[in-house]
């Protein structure tokens, strides 16, 4: 399994949590960890979440950012390692 990170910013609406979530199953991808949060109207989401070994990442970085554009809010994945060095102080 390799691990990623996925970020989901934006205006809260209903659905956001749901729509994400069932793309990911959608991709065979396994929610590891989640936390959300709604800061005034901004919703925020951080997922760690679990890929196939054989999974082409762009695939699944374009798959949600397809979909980030259809609702409305930022979606955006990256890998553990790189997502870790880029937060280390």
């Amino acid at each position: 399994m390799k691990k990623a990170i996925v970020s989901v910013i934006g205006k809260d609406k209903k659905g956001i949590i749901a729509r994400v979530c069932m793309e990911l199953y959608n991709l065979n991808i396994n929610i590891a960890d989640i936390t959300q949060t709604v800061m005034q109207e901004y919703f925020t989401m951080i997922m760690m979440v679990e890929l196939e070994e054989d999974q082409v990442f762009a695939e699944v970085s374009s798959a949600l950012k397809k979909l980030g554009e259809e609702i409305g809010v930022s979606i955006s994945i990256q890998h553990e390692d790189i997502f870790g060095a880029m937060h280390r102080i």
